[in-house]
């Protein structure tokens, strides 16, 4: 969106974890952190007519009836914790935030480089996102404390990493899942 320019780009105006992102690690941002010719956004563009926020929730009409629905389905990224996003960065502040984000896509970036068999990068990305820090931690710490996971192929350390993403999911209640849009 022509005029629309994005700070921060471990976080989306609307809530959207963009540094855990698929499209993001790939070097693609299709939405309204990606620079010149970035997909229209109604969020954006309210962002445009209200003094340009960073976050939706620094705006005083937040939470408005934009995000009524907005997190009952999933794009390419999981929109589950959109408002709780927006809550953490007002409780914790931006540079706090960002932290775990920077630490939470050093973890991702260990799991897709050293665990995934090519099949895995949505299920790493959603994993890494719907898990909190410490979870993540635990599973990457128990994937490099395996007897044999410098002996072990790709697709052994894939399965591992999966099952324990998988386990942890299991035991908070979370679907490691992309949730498409009801019609």
């Amino acid at each position: 969106m022509k005029g629309f320019i994005r700070k921060n780009q471990f976080l989306s105006l609307c809530g959207l974890n963009c540094a855990l992102c698929p499209m993001y690690i790939g070097s693609y941002c299709p939405g309204c952190g990606g620079g010149e010719g970035n997909q229209s956004c109604k969020i954006a563009k309210c962002s445009l007519e209200n003094g340009q926020p960073e976050y939706c929730c620094q705006c005083p009409k937040y939470p408005c009836g934009k995000y009524e629905h907005i997190d009952e389905a999933d794009s390419f990224i999981t929109h589950r914790n959109q408002r709780s996003n927006l809550e953490l960065i007002k409780k914790i502040g931006e540079e706090a935030y960002n932290g775990e984000q920077r630490k939470k896509q050093e973890l991702l970036s260990f799991f897709l480089s050293d665990c995934n068999d090519g099949r895995r990068k949505n299920l790493f990305c959603l994993g890494v996102n719907l898990l909190d820090l410490k979870s993540a931690e635990n599973i990457a710490e128990k994937v490099k404390n395996h007897p044999d996971f410098y002996n072990l192929s790709v697709k052994e350390k894939a399965e591992i990493v999966s099952e324990e993403f998988k386990k942890a999911a299991e035991d908070k209640g979370i679907e490691l899942k992309l949730r498409k849009t009801v019609k």
